[in-house]
């Protein structure tokens, strides 16, 4: 502090000024970010409480479990989360609709559990993980393909390994995958979201995990449904 204060004694005194506010600016702005980055994290995490609160409230209302893979009753899961007065015709989790929930993924050996959401804008992704329009919805046959962001909610996935079980709990029942490999890619490769006439699904995130900014790469977890 004392070198640094002599030093500043040789400056002119317009440079000294501007030395100093440009300490204040560069503090303010760390702030700021800091602000945003602990909002953004606190936003996310009661979304996902509320919304699991919901989940499981509709589940209990059909007498089922979130684990039991029996079938459930769409209309009073709409009417759970939907919570108002008008009469909804729609169906919950159907293509084209952003931002509706569909259900939740849960990993346990390696503590990843999220409400997924159909879409992937920026909000979407935010809260929650998010449904690859145009793929098959989580259950269905073929390629399901759900993304997340390797900072929040897909950081799990840096530990998943082999035949490591993924379950995908909806409104039609819970579905299990078991983790048939992991691989990375650039992301321009997207024939890991192509069709397939088996019932898979495909995990999609940025990677590496600990890279600072936008990450060059892509990690992709497929597994196969299990029942």
């Amino acid at each position: 502090m004392k070198f640094r204060n002599k030093w500043q004694m040789f400056l002119p005194r317009r440079t000294q000024s501007f030395l100093g506010w440009s300490q204040c600016l560069f503090f303010a702005i760390g702030i700021l970010a800091l602000s945003y980055v602990s909002f953004v994290l606190f936003d996310a995490g009661l979304y996902q409480a509320y919304q699991t609160w919901r989940f499981e409230r509709a589940l209990k209302k059909n007498g089922q479990s979130i684990s039991n893979g029996q079938r459930l009753d769409l209309p009073i899961f709409l009417k759970v989360l939907e919570e108002t007065k008008r009469t909804r015709t729609e169906n919950l989790g159907v293509e084209g609709r952003e931002g509706s929930p569909l259900g939740r993924i849960e990993i346990s050996r390696i503590g990843l559990a999220a409400i997924i959401l159909e879409g992937m804008d920026d909000k979407t992704l935010r809260r929650a993980v998010g449904h690859l329009p145009g793929t098959p919805l989580p259950g269905r046959s073929g390629n399901v393909a759900i993304a997340g962001h390797r900072d929040t909610f897909f950081r799990p996935l840096r530990s998943i390994r082999k035949d490591d079980e993924i379950k995908l709990a909806t409104l039609n029942g819970s579905y299990l995958y078991r983790v048939d490999s992991t691989k990375i890619v650039e992301p321009e490769d997207i024939q890991v979201l192509e069709a397939s006439n088996d019932a898979i699904l495909t995990l999609v995130t940025c990677y590496p995990f600990n890279f600072v900014g936008s990450a060059p790469k892509r990690f992709i977890v497929r597994a196969r449904r299990v029942y």
